[in-house]
Formats: C-alpha cells, structure tokens, sequence
C-alpha cells in the first residue's frame, strides 16, 4: 500500500521519460532482503505516470538519494540500457567524505561483485573492473575530537562513476581512505555516530546530482541536474566557505 503523499520530486518528463529525485531511505522496488518495506520509488513513479507501467533504467542504492530516471516504454527503456552499458550516460554525484582528499584523482580498483542472494555470500564471486574519478570542491576542519586527532577534517567531493558496480563510489572512497560519511557498511562508525547526534538522524552522505545523455528518441543532449534534498544540505553546514552549485559540476 502506498501513502498518499508522493516523496518523489518530478525533475522531467516528456513521452518518453520520467525523471525523478529519490529521496534517502526509499527503496527502487521489492528485494528479498527488506520483504518487509511497503513502499516503493516504482509504484510511485507509476503513480506519476498516471497509473501506467515505468521501466527504471538505471539502480539506485536505497540510502542514496538523487536523480532515477524511468522510461515510460520498453523500447525507450532498452536503448537507454544499451546506451548505459556503452558508457554513453555520465553521471555526478556529491559526497561528504572523512579526511581531506587530494584536489583531484582516480580511483582504478577492480571490485568483487556481490551476491545479490544472501543464501550465495559464501561462493566465491567474479573480479570487475571499476574505475572512479573525482574531485574535492571544499575542506573543513571541525574542532571536535573523534578519533585520535584534536580535530576532524572532511572534504566535500564530486564523484564520476565510468563503471557501475555494486556500491562502487562507497568502497572506492573507503579503498582510498576517506570512506563516506553515514555510510554503515564502509564507513568510520565514529565520525557516523557523531553526525547522527549532531543532526538528529543518520543518512548516508551520497547524493545522485547530474547525468547527461543522448535523448533516445531525439538525440539532443539532455542534461538533467537535482539538488541534493534538505538532510544532506543540513549536514553541509559544516562548511563555513561558500559551496559551488551543484548544477554547474
């Protein structure tokens, strides 16, 4: 059953596509592992789209929030797909990381795939290659003791998947050393626990901004942008220098 208020914020749309911003904490559709959860970003893109089917083409994480973007046909969902496993679709994501990164770098580091059965996490699991850019848009130090150190520092960073594993940009970051911030499976439980009593609630600090593609259908250059929603603003107020937009990165 799905609540009357829709969380998902309409960014595009035309015959083709449906464009949303997925809030943190809603699932894309129905897992096995979460048989429990009622609500899903399908059934109400499907609501937007007047009661009719959507095809998602593309995953993302339910602690992540962002740009999901729906075909409203199969067809269009198709050359979409093809498009993305042609490395055709760039996509921009923003996180707030512990440490300061450098200005700039790449993250080439194959990853195991994950079995998506839980039954099956004891088999062993191919190696991919994945590969990661990203580049560091502000620092700040806070003087706050969380680990050993008198104070904490964390940069804000753009992150460019040219792959699309399982939770890439999450172990890229924590491969690297500054793992994202509310992040429980790769991240620092310190500096986590600290940002959740500070702003009355955890989330993962991850946020789907910008992808750009070929329209399917026009092939005009479509660039699709979504601020990141008020809890992961709330949180960049660490950052006491003025932040880019977020549309221009």
């Amino acid at each position: 059953m799905v609540c009357a208020a829709n969380p998902l914020r309409e960014i595009y749309r035309d015959q083709w596509l449906l464009v949303v911003h997925k809030p943190a904490g809603l699932l894309l559709h129905r897992s096995p592992i979460d048989r429990h959860e009622t609500e899903f970003a399908l059934q109400y893109a499907r609501a937007l789209n007047g009661g009719e089917h959507v095809y998602p083409v593309h995953r993302l994480d339910r602690p992540t929030s962002g740009l999901l973007v729906f075909a409203r046909d199969p067809e269009t969902a198709s050359i979409l797909g093809k498009a993305l496993m042609a490395g055709e679709v760039s996509k921009t994501y923003l996180a707030l990381v512990r440490g300061w990164t450098p200005e700039a770098g790449e993250i080439d580091h194959p990853l195991r795939e994950q079995a998506t059965d839980r039954r099956c996490k004891d088999e062993p699991q191919p190696l991919r290659e994945a590969f990661t850019r990203y580049r560091r848009l502000a620092t700040t130090e806070i003087p706050v003791t969380i680990e050993r150190y008198p104070a904490s520092r964390y940069s804000l960073v753009a992150l460019y998947p040219q792959t699309g594993r399982k939770h890439q940009l999450r172990r890229h970051m924590q491969h690297i050393s500054h793992p994202i911030i509310g992040d429980t499976n790769y991240g620092r439980t310190r500096h986590n626990h600290y940002f959740a009593e500070r702003f009355g609630g955890s989330r993962l600090m991850l946020a789907a901004t910008g992808m750009c593609f070929r329209h399917p259908h026009t092939s005009q250059r479509l660039e699709l942008h979504a601020a990141p929603e008020a809890s992961f603003m709330q949180v960049l107020s660490i950052f006491t220098e003025p932040l880019p937009s977020f549309a221009e990165l």
